[in-house]
């Protein structure tokens, strides 16, 4: 079994209330042996800050990415996953619990080096086009991270810019044209390119295909697996949609209100599903998933 390079430890992510006193509770999650982590419960206090209750985005999530594969992240808008992806990266700090990259916390990281950070890890955003500075050429966008992480000269960050248009499959001439002048597919690639030029270990990939048609979504998730193959990159992939996670993923774990409530190997969870939400997800999946999500 391959090593960890990323863990999560009773994460927990709140915002409004009284303050970091009630981040204590609830921590359900911790890595448990049993697939299925709880059932489904109303946390109406917990979930919209009702009173002097605060809002918990995220509540007592636990998990490990392991190097070379890809840990998909599933569940509807709102359940905290993209929250979650933005701590992973140093973006947002726990309210409480530790995510470590490495065996390093990512909030000290994020405090004392960014840079190094960086360095290890990446995102790729849901809106190829918004997550794209409008006022840059794609060449400048590239060459940011280039000067400002590796210290690349001219000569240098010109040649690492034409490897990673080839690396993404767009044309070299492209890197002289703004973002509006592109589809969103190619925009997206275009912020995988960003995010390679870190030369990071670790992709978090934040619904990256959700805002693109059916047939460039299969063209951008190829693309992904053969970076992964010949970088030996890691990812983490969120999404809503159970049909991509099948897709990309090995592992998969669903999350429900802020909290992991099951998971397991993508075979596991797609043939075998346990929590009555991942029941619910599946049904709500045209076609082959339909009759097992019954069972």
């Amino acid at each position: 079994m391959s090593e960890v390079i990323l863990s999560a430890r009773d994460v927990v992510r709140e915002y409004g209330g009284s303050g970091r006193s009630n981040a204590s509770r609830g921590k359900v999650d911790a890595v448990a042996p049993s697939r299925v982590l709880g059932g489904l419960r109303d946390r109406a206090g917990a979930i919209f800050g009702i009173g002097n209750t605060p809002l918990r985005a995220v509540d007592g999530v636990s998990l490990e990415v392991r190097r070379g594969r890809t840990l998909g992240i599933v569940g509807e808008s709102g359940c905290g996953k993209s929250t979650l992806a933005r701590m992973m990266v140093g973006l947002l700090a726990p309210t409480s619990g530790n995510i470590e990259l490495d065996g390093r916390s990512v909030e000290e990281l994020a405090r004392e080096d960014r840079q190094k950070l960086h360095r290890k890890v990446q995102m790729v955003f849901q809106d190829p086009l918004g997550s794209l500075n409008p006022r840059k050429t794609v060449r400048a966008i590239l060459e940011a991270p280039l000067k400002a992480l590796h210290g690349m000269d001219q000569k240098a960050r010109r040649e690492r810019v034409a490897e990673l248009m080839s690396l993404v499959s767009l044309r070299a001439e492209f890197t002289e044209r703004y973002p509006h002048e592109f589809s969103g597919g190619q925009a997206q690639r275009i912020g995988i390119a960003r995010a390679l030029a870190a030369d990071p270990e670790l992709i978090i990939l934040d619904e990256p295909v959700s805002a693109l048609d059916v047939s460039v979504q299969a063209q951008v998730l190829s693309l992904l697996a053969d970076l992964q193959a010949r970088l030996d990159l890691t990812y983490v992939f969120i999404s809503h949609d159970l049909a991509v996670v099948e897709t990309i993923s090995d592992e998969v774990v669903v999350m429900y209100l802020g909290r992991i409530v099951e998971r397991g190997s993508r075979e596991e969870i797609f043939a075998d599903p346990r929590h009555e939400y991942t029941r619910l997800l599946l049904s709500s999946v045209p076609g082959k998933h339909r009759a097992r999500a019954r069972a």
